[in-house]
């Protein structure tokens, strides 16, 4: 179990546009408080940027030269990656204060990030996820494992749009 802390996002060198929108929208979803990259490519298809929920005015996304740079001793690194010897998510305790790295949609995190991790988890399915996918699980699995709770009715409310009112009042089935 975890307490809230801070889950901040780092994507070594991404290439989808698409994915990092998606990216973004699942940092607003699940409370990440930044999330940064790597490399070269999602910076030349930007302009093609989907952040359908305009998380960027709230998480910052930017660009940064290394992993290193963003190393803070209160901070532990997680690599997320389909790793010899990683732990399953399911049996994985998040820490307080987290940097979850991922790799990029064609390759691997590499290997010197890896060796310096505090953590490398990898979410057991059969074959793998595009990185979208994999942030969206890992922050779901961060936030179902906290200790703190939480008020559903008002995280609904919170949560959905002006074009969902529903209400369950149990199941009508006999």
């Amino acid at each position: 179990m975890v307490n809230e802390g801070s889950a901040a996002i780092v994507l070594c060198n991404p290439k989808s546009p698409s994915n990092v929108g998606a990216v973004m929208r699942a940092a607003g979803c699940y409370s990440a408080t930044a999330i940064y990259y790597t490399g070269t490519r999602f910076e030349h298809a930007a302009k093609y940027h989907l952040d359908t929920k305009n998380v960027n005015q709230k998480i910052p996304l930017r660009a940064v030269e290394s992993v290193s740079e963003l190393a803070d001793e209160h901070q532990k690194l997680v690599c997320v990656e389909l790793a010899e010897g990683a732990i399953p998510l399911p049996e994985f305790s998040h820490p307080e204060n987290a940097l979850y790295i991922f790799g990029p949609e064609d390759g691997s995190i590499d290997q010197s990030i890896v060796n310096v991790a505090d953590s490398v988890v990898y979410v057991p399915t059969i074959g793998c996820m595009n990185l979208a996918a994999s942030v969206n699980v890992l922050l779901y699995d961060r936030m179902a494992k906290q200790i703190d709770t939480i008020d559903h009715s008002e995280r609904v409310k919170k949560s959905r749009d002006v074009n969902n009112r529903l209400v369950f009042k149990g199941s009508a089935r006999v």
